[in-house]
């Protein structure tokens, strides 16, 4: 676990953002493709309520940590934490501002920046949000073993 202890990076969400906005800024070598196919594709199924999609890409042991709390396990998260966030998710869109990822042997993190607009008590909400993910290659494919999410609302004219 020590060479994950180095790693402190930003966001993703990945879902294709409208032609109306700005193209994100993408820093993805080849190498790194795969592991962020799988980071969508965890995305991707959280948003749909496809838990057990979501469950096959995280790695057993995965730590997620958000707003100062943890889940140790894929079956704490799911059991539990996952939930909410498909319903938080519905209906929600992603813009996709930037993006970088790296792999390194088995390892593989992917960083993004985004910005989410959701509704909350029936009201219109926009969240400047990061994110990093780190995969493990396996036999089966890129697992996610550690989850950041870290976000914040956003008020009219504020930045990234």
């Amino acid at each position: 676990m020590s060479r994950y202890l180095t790693l402190t990076l930003l966001l993703f969400f990945a879902v294709p953002a409208p032609a109306h906005e700005s193209k994100p800024q993408i820093d993805v070598p080849e190498a790194a493709k795969a592991a962020v196919e799988s980071v969508d594709s965890f995305f991707a199924a959280l948003s749909k309520g496809n838990l057990d999609g979501a469950g096959a890409l995280l790695d057993p042991g995965v730590i997620i940590l958000e707003a100062g709390g943890a889940e140790h396990s894929a079956t704490e998260y799911l059991g539990g934490h996952a939930k909410g966030d498909v319903e938080f998710l519905k209906g929600s869109h992603l813009q996709l501002l930037r993006r970088s990822a790296r792999v390194s042997g088995d390892l593989a993190w992917v960083a993004s920046e985004s910005e989410l607009h959701v509704e909350k008590n029936g009201k219109p909400m926009s969240l400047a949000s990061t994110e990093t993910m780190v995969l493990r290659s396996t036999h089966s494919g890129w697992k996610i073993v550690h989850v950041h999410w870290s976000s914040r609302a956003k008020k009219p004219g504020d930045s990234h």
